[in-house]
């Protein structure tokens, strides 16, 4: 029998379409002899689609439309069996339109990738491809992040972090960072990805657009100093807790001193989405992105990034696929690790292409790992039984339980 394996995408995140890219392209190598692929469309909103359409990436151009022919689905625990339910339900008939045995969120940003929805998930007792709701939260929050792996030996920026509260006194503000760091740095919200609202301030003047910028993204930003003389290089990890390897290393090519959203995702990707994720350029996502693969690094530096790698997957509990991103300084040729993806976009499988990983071989690994994680929680006592409950009267009032 095959494993219905639930593939979602999109949601309320600055990074929406970007996770649709990304989602569909992967569909298109989920091994459908192994597997029963339910795309499953996240609106802005957080509702749920499913439908005949919905893994295909031309109706993105039309998304009313797509959903007026498509299916609003709710998630509904059945005992042991989880289903996607037509909502609202028709008075007759079956309102079932599957049952989902494995959850596989292909999500980036706030509300999606930092463990909101691998929460909702866990609680609904589905297996869940890739991190679980703490890595998966430390990992998108920048300043936890960079504080756990700091503590654990792993060479980071220094930084701090600053609120709408303090955005509130701009002007002292501006002197607090002043007094913490020399010009240049670069100024970014907490907890996005995508290179979206992140700007570097040479002076005084540029400082306060790049607070602008990142506080109309972000609630919290983190000021750090920026590295004059900078290369990028980027390395994903494969794995869990007990085994985790490294793909090759890549640096990417951009386009201005910080690497952007078009760069990213719009500078490569020309050409329309038709024939389908695997020929279309248009729907790389990541994959378009220029780089280098393998990056213009020595050897030495390249074994040293890869266990940097692995080191800060395995420290920050990761599971699946994770793409991490270095900086060098060139003058001083120190490493630095600048941020981890725990869903990367195009789940960086063209890291692994070099080392004879093929795309669908990296899902199932994927996939694998996820139902091995399942089997060893069914291991764990998560509840007991208790007479706690018996004879306990609660008073009235304010007193609560100690009446």
């Amino acid at each position: 029998m095959k494993l219905k394996v639930a593939v979602l995408f999109g949601g309320k995140s600055t990074e929406h379409e970007i996770s649709i890219i990304s989602a569909i392209q992967a569909i298109g190598y989920l091994d459908t002899s192994k597997y029963d692929v339910i795309p499953v469309y996240m609106t802005k909103n957080n509702d749920y689609y499913v439908g005949e359409d919905i893994g295909k990436i031309e109706e993105y151009t039309h998304i009313p439309q797509l959903l007026g022919k498509s299916t609003k689905v709710i998630w509904v625990k059945d005992g042991d069996k989880v289903s996607l339910v037509r909502y609202p339900q028709k008075k007759f008939g079956n309102n079932v339109i599957t049952t989902v045995d494995i959850a596989f969120p292909i999500v980036h940003g706030t509300n999606v990738e930092d463990g909101t929805l691998q929460g909702f998930l866990a609680t609904l007792g589905l297996p869940v491809v890739g991190c679980d709701v703490l890595s998966s939260a430390v990992g998108m929050n920048k300043y936890v992040m960079k504080t756990v792996l700091r503590d654990n030996g792993i060479p980071v920026l220094d930084c701090k972090c600053y609120t709408w509260k303090d955005y509130e006194d701009v002007d002292g503000l501006v002197a607090r960072i002043e007094s913490s760091f020399n010009y240049p740095v670069i100024i970014k919200p907490l907890n996005l990805g995508s290179s979206i609202g992140i700007k570097k301030a040479s002076d005084r003047e540029s400082l306060l657009e790049a607070l602008d910028l990142g506080f109309e993204f972000s609630r919290k930003i983190l000021v750090e100093r920026a590295i004059k003389n900078l290369k990028e290089i980027n390395c994903s990890v494969l794995g869990d807790y007990e085994s985790a390897q490294a793909s090759e290393c890549e640096q990417p090519v951009n386009s201005d001193e910080i690497l952007s959203f078009e760069d990213k995702y719009i500078g490569g990707a020309k050409g329309s989405a038709k024939g389908g994720a695997k020929e279309t350029t248009g729907s790389k996502g990541m994959a378009s992105l220029k780089r280098k693969i393998p990056a213009d690094i020595t050897s030495e530096m390249r074994d040293k990034i890869r266990k940097m790698a692995v080191d800060a997957f395995t420290c920050l509990g990761c599971s699946g696929v994770s793409r991490i991103d270095f900086m060098i300084d060139m003058d001083t040729n120190e490493v630095y690790l600048n941020e981890i993806n725990t869903i990367p976009g195009s789940l960086s499988f063209y890291l692994w292409e070099p080392l004879g990983v093929k795309y669908n071989t990296l899902l199932d690994k994927m996939i694998d790992l996820t139902l091995k994680a399942d089997r060893e929680n069914h291991k764990v006592v998560y509840s007991f039984e208790t007479n706690v409950l018996e004879g306990v009267k609660l008073g009235g009032g304010s007193k609560g339980s100690k009446g």
